[in-house]
């Protein structure tokens, strides 16, 4: 990030926003997941897709082939989230990142000690 702001990259950086635990003084935290993403996508709908601040939707079913998709496409790989779950500070199991794993084959035609 630091690089891409020192070579003039900040005006096409985007914040990808995921949930919304805060709203006019109301504590959110302790609303369902899918109550906090509704707020926030009504929150952010209407601003153009240049805009600095943009939702991060969320896919419900299929998981195996989210994390498939996301595999091909090289990212990082994926968040899970139960949509019922309400938000809890530092790791939970309502939260699970799996990533995704690049694997190759390859043949060793020698090595020395």
């Amino acid at each position: 990030l630091q690089d891409a702001l020192a070579q003039g990259a900040g005006n096409k950086l985007h914040f990808y926003a995921f949930d919304l635990l805060y709203l006019d003084g109301w504590d959110l935290r302790k609303a369902p997941l899918g109550r906090r993403k509704a707020l926030l996508s009504q929150l952010l709908s209407g601003l153009g897709a240049n805009f600095a601040i943009q939702f991060s939707d969320h896919v419900e079913g299929d998981g195996q082939a989210l994390y498939d998709q996301a595999s091909e496409m090289g990212l990082e790989g994926i968040v899970s989230k139960r949509a019922t779950a309400i938000y809890q500070s530092g790791r939970s199991k309502t939260w699970t990142k799996t990533k995704a794993l690049k694997t190759g084959d390859f043949v060793i035609a020698g090595y020395t000690t």
